[in-house]
């Protein structure tokens, strides 16, 4: 439960009670998201400050990231949604109003009320159970994946809009900023687009060895080498067509618009704790850039579980960390550790102590 910044509590509540067309779920399992720590410490972007309104609300379950077991619901819950008692389902993170002028053109993902699980409107997932309202966008799951596997639907789909977002083409030099959880996913969407060639950058070599097995023909680390001169001297000079940033840190904003070809993209997926300043010109004079922001996975929550239930991924490597709810904390701090060899971490309820993937521990 969120009482505030750096002040969640493990708190004992009513399972919640499904009123008309909504459906409970037993939580199988829920990620732990970069943007939950940044809530969890106190970030404006959820809080607010004099910049910005706070939209985060206290008193409210976290977790956005998850999948559950359907446990109850009437007739025209289930046949809304396709789905019986005992089915698996993901669901967006969004809950759009259906009114504003957004949904009403149809970008659903920009809802002006913006209400989102374990955010603003509805509580989350990190507990055993969650409330799906009527508004909440579902989606089937295999049972056949793993709870925390299925669960990572969610950043894999946003993802996935990340590399919609940057229009690639067959021979393209995609670059992509990050081998987290975004950023693989990321690599793993653009290698079904099946560019020229496929970059992955990272300070990490263990994650970069990662984003090879999700799908990178290249890897640099850009402790060692000049990725920027690295870039331009494979393109003959000119840069990238395509650059996709999923770090998080200031400094990768600059780097993608220095190794960007003239008329390149850039898109930026990642949520920041702190400002970036960079020499808009590049943007303008220099480059003429296209720049573009992707938020959230629309259209896309049908391909990122297909890609899940193909079992391409090396989901093992990927989904390191497991936690029973009352290590919330635990898998808090872990998320936080860059040093922790963590990639992605989740809660599942049933579990009784904390796991780690088979590839970690060996």
């Amino acid at each position: 439960m969120v009482h505030g910044p750096e002040d969640y509590r493990l708190d004992t509540v009513p399972v919640p009670t499904p009123g008309p067309g909504e459906l409970l779920l037993k939580v199988d399992a829920v990620g732990v998201c970069a943007s939950d720590l940044k809530c969890y410490h106190g970030a404006a972007k959820f809080w607010g400050d004099e910049n910005r309104p706070a939209w985060a609300e206290r008193d409210r379950i976290a977790g956005h990231e998850f999948v559950g077991t359907v446990v109850q619901g009437d007739t025209t819950a289930l046949t809304r949604r396709g789905v019986d008692l005992g089915d698996r389902i993901a669901c967006e993170q969004i809950v759009p109003c259906g009114d504003c002028r957004y949904c009403l053109m149809g970008a659903y993902w920009m809802c002006a009320p913006h209400d989102m699980f374990g955010f603003k409107g509805f509580d989350g997932a990190m507990a055993e159970y969650v409330l799906v309202p009527t508004r909440a966008l579902t989606h089937p799951v295999s049972r056949d994946l793993a709870p925390h596997v299925a669960a990572f639907a969610e950043p894999l789909s946003c993802a996935m809009h990340a590399v919609e977002r940057g229009d690639i083409h067959f021979d393209d030099v995609v670059v992509i900023a990050g081998a987290g959880p975004i950023g693989l996913g990321a690599i793993a969407g653009t290698r079904q687009k099946n560019p020229r060639l496929v970059i992955a950058l990272d300070m990490s070599d263990d994650k970069l060895a990662l984003a090879r097995q999700a799908g990178a023909d290249l890897t640099i680390n850009i402790t060692t080498d000049d990725a920027v001169q690295k870039i331009k001297d494979l393109t003959d000079g000119y840069g990238a067509d395509v650059y996709i940033e999923a770090t998080g840190h200031p400094s990768a904003v600059s780097q993608g618009l220095n190794l960007l070809r003239k008329l390149g993209t850039y898109v930026e997926y990642s949520v920041f704790g702190s400002n970036a300043s960079v020499d808009w010109s590049i943007i303008s004079d220099d480059k003429e850039l296209n720049v573009l922001g992707a938020h959230l996975g629309p259209h896309c929550w049908p391909a990122a579980i297909k890609l899940l239930e193909s079992g391409t991924l090396p989901m093992d490597q990927i989904c390191t960390h497991q936690f029973p709810l009352d290590r919330f904390q635990d898998a808090l701090d872990l998320v936080a550790d860059s040093e922790g060899g963590s990639v992605k971490v989740s809660i599942v309820p049933t579990l009784t102590h904390p796991t780690t993937s088979t590839a970690i521990r060996d």
